[in-house]
């Protein structure tokens, strides 16, 4: 039973998370973690992990706890990856958020982070453009990878 849960709560976390129902996002979040822990070698591990952290570290930025929103933007970055990360690669909507406040190094962080799990070419086309365009002050497009997994719902991307 856990491990059906584990495998669904993620569609369920996105689902509340589009509604914007923070206190039911915040409690999915933080039991796709705990359900994580108990199911380390399965293939949605790397998901569970850096999917709740994500929404967890926006949740924080949204409450203005700058600190915790990039703790959680990195626990994301530590994932071990996954089958979809390694290909789609990470959503960016968090790094995006963070540029646009000026948290440029913590981003350039979580860049060199995501490179372990992603596609070695997609990885590095991406990450270095994008890298460079971080380090002139700017906030690259960061396209699709704004919209994998997530939809931001205050936000047209």
């Amino acid at each position: 039973m856990t491990l059906d849960r584990f495998h669904q709560i993620g569609s369920l976390l996105q689902v509340e998370y589009e509604a914007k129902n923070w206190i039911e996002v915040e409690k999915l979040a933080k039991e796709y973690l705990d359900l994580a822990e108990e199911h380390r070698s399965d293939w949605n591990y790397g998901n569970a992990i850096h999917h709740a952290n994500l929404v967890l570290g926006k949740i924080a930025l949204e409450h203005k706890d700058l600190e915790k929103a990039k703790d959680y933007f990195l626990k994301a970055g530590k994932s071990k990856g996954s089958p979809q990360l390694g290909s789609f690669g990470p959503n960016m909507s968090l790094a995006r958020d963070l540029l646009e406040i000026g948290e440029q190094e913590v981003v350039l962080e979580y860049l060199d982070l995501v490179k372990r799990f992603w596609n070695p070419l997609f990885a590095f086309l991406k990450i270095r453009k994008w890298k460079a365009m971080i380090k002139k002050g700017q906030v690259p497009d960061f396209k699709g990878n704004n919209l994998y997994y997530l939809t931001d719902p205050k936000r047209s991307v």
